[in-house]
């Protein structure tokens, strides 16, 4: 038995602040006062053609909203193709700089579906630091298809518990079990469709990436400034593909690669999930209280053996919810985003192994924004999975799904069997995918920055290193360590490089290998 949900990992950096506090109380962080700024963006006034020129045009009219910020709206196509058709709402909140504003930042924390807003809002200080908030106008926005943009919706609760949670009965990989977790993918797709409309065929990340350029042109910056954690990378890069002398300062923290297949992503993050996760047991095994003894091997043979029993025989939680492996695996994922919560597993599998559910379930919601009344506080797997269906080319031939799933037992043998059957996710998705998995040279560009963490599992490092060679003007900024990302993080070599480079438009001249 396994969950019908897809197995493509959300890479969203607030997963891992938000996973200290899980267990603890909310997520929240304390700001300085802002100082006063204009309540109106007066946009670029460049040339545009005529039909987008009411979208670049336009005014936007800054409010105050809790903390200090401030929240604006934007219009945009919603088909990039045929402007007139009709038109979304982008969402914007807005820091503005204690010092005398660069320009604006636009900053976005990944998913795909993660909300730039709630970023800002609830994480300033992590998602830049006090050098940042000083020289830039820091501005969050959800992309669209997200949060308080126009948004996908594929129902209520209850739909969203089923999708995510819900177990399909029979053999992972067998004929009929493929046939039904293809058959039940494409009933939430209908209901997507449904509740969204037509916006569901036009959340791909090409057309989120002109949207960044109309935001930057409302905010009446001339080039880009840009900030993209996991996903948010492709966001960016795709940007300086289609603008690239529009390109201003563009880090990349926690790349993908663009020309990465499908299977080659599950692949590289079932390996580097897994190598972190080894890391986590070799900590663990040092310290007193570890759930486990013995080697790291012998701990992955346990976990596995836990695994396949979830596999066959899933646990009933208290509000009927069943644990099985899939939601065990996000459990164990998500504090393998940050070193720093590590601790959350030793309390995972000490609860697991007395016959508990419920540290599980709460690692897993958290993961999936569900809070303990069983409600969703974002809409961030609905957008995952619409924009991914329209991003990638996925192959759900049967004979070549069997061949991947053996290839990423082979090279993968404890996360690899959990994330097999990907194809299965977007095959009767409404909107076939049409993105081309090719490098993105984005020629002409300014400098950009690419930022990979050698220890990365969410978006491992060799990804980083791709994108920073494909990039006709990237710049590698490599930290040394365990976790998701690099910036920010406390490592002083990285954070410098990125902020000398916004502040000073001070490019590496070589990897400072940090």
């Amino acid at each position: 038995m396994t969950s019908r949900r897809g197995t493509r990992i959300r890479v969203a950096a607030l997963a891992a602040v938000c996973a200290a506090a899980l267990l603890l109380s909310g997520c929240s962080t304390l700001f300085p006062p802002a100082r006063p700024h204009s309540t109106t963006s007066k946009p670029t006034g460049e040339k545009v053609e005529p039909a987008l020129q009411p979208f670049y045009s336009q005014v936007l009219h800054w409010q105050a909203c809790a903390g200090g910020f401030q929240c604006a709206d934007a219009r945009a196509p919603m088909d990039w193709k045929d402007p007139g058709k009709a038109s979304i709402k982008l969402a914007l909140i807005r820091h503005v700089a204690s010092g005398t504003p660069i320009g604006s930042l636009l900053v976005n924390p990944g998913g795909p579906g993660a909300s730039g807003v709630d970023f800002v809002k609830q994480s300033l200080s992590y998602a830049v630091d006090s050098t940042l908030e000083q020289h830039f106008d820091i501005v969050g926005f959800d992309p669209r298809g997200v949060g308080a943009s126009s948004a996908v919706d594929c129902g209520g609760s209850r739909e969203l518990d089923d999708f995510i949670y819900g177990i399909v009965p029979g053999t992972p990989g067998s004929d009929a079990w493929i046939a039904q977790v293809e058959k039940e993918n494409g009933q939430f797709g209908q209901a997507c469709l449904k509740n969204t409309g037509a916006l569901l065929q036009y959340v791909d990340t090409d057309s989120a990436a002109r949207d960044i350029d109309l935001l930057r042109a409302v905010l009446g910056d001339k080039k880009l400034n840009y900030l993209g954690y996991s996903y948010g990378t492709l966001l960016g890069a795709t940007y300086a593909q289609l603008y690239p002398r529009k390109t201003g300062r563009l880090v990349l923290d926690g790349a993908l690669d663009p020309a990465t297949s499908d299977f080659d992503v599950t692949l590289t993050q079932a390996k580097g999930f897994e190598s972190a996760f080894r890391a986590y047991l070799g900590d663990c095994l040092s310290r007193k209280g570890c759930p486990f003894h013995g080697t790291v091997n012998g701990a992955v043979t346990q976990v596995h053996q836990l695994l396949e029993q979830l596999q066959q025989h899933p646990v009933a939680g208290e509000d009927g919810r069943m644990l099985g492996a899939n939601t065990m695996f996000t459990a164990i994922i998500l504090p393998l985003y940050d070193q720093s919560n590590w601790k959350y597993l030793d309390q995972l599998f000490d609860d697991v192994r007395q016959g508990g559910t419920s540290i599980a379930f709460q690692l897993a919601d958290s993961y999936n924004d569900r809070d303990s009344s069983g409600a969703y506080s974002s809409n961030e797997t609905e957008a995952f999975q619409a924009i991914n269906c329209l991003d990638y080319k996925t192959d759900s031939d049967p004979a070549d799904m069997r061949r991947q799933a053996a290839q990423l037992d082979a090279q993968a043998p404890l996360f690899g069997p959990v994330m097999s059957w990907g194809g299965t996710s977007c095959a009767t998705w409404p909107f076939p995918g049409s993105r081309d998995r090719v490098a993105i040279h984005a020629a002409g560009s300014a400098p950009i920055i690419v930022v990979g963490t050698t220890d990365d599992p969410a978006t491992p490092y060799v990804w980083a290193k791709n994108l920073a060679k494909e990039l006709q003007n990237g710049h590698l900024v490599t930290r040394t360590g365990e976790g998701h990302t690099g910036y920010n993080k406390g490592n002083r070599c990285v954070d410098s490089a990125v902020d000398d480079f916004f502040v000073s438009d001070k490019v590496p001249s070589r990897d400072p290998h940090c």
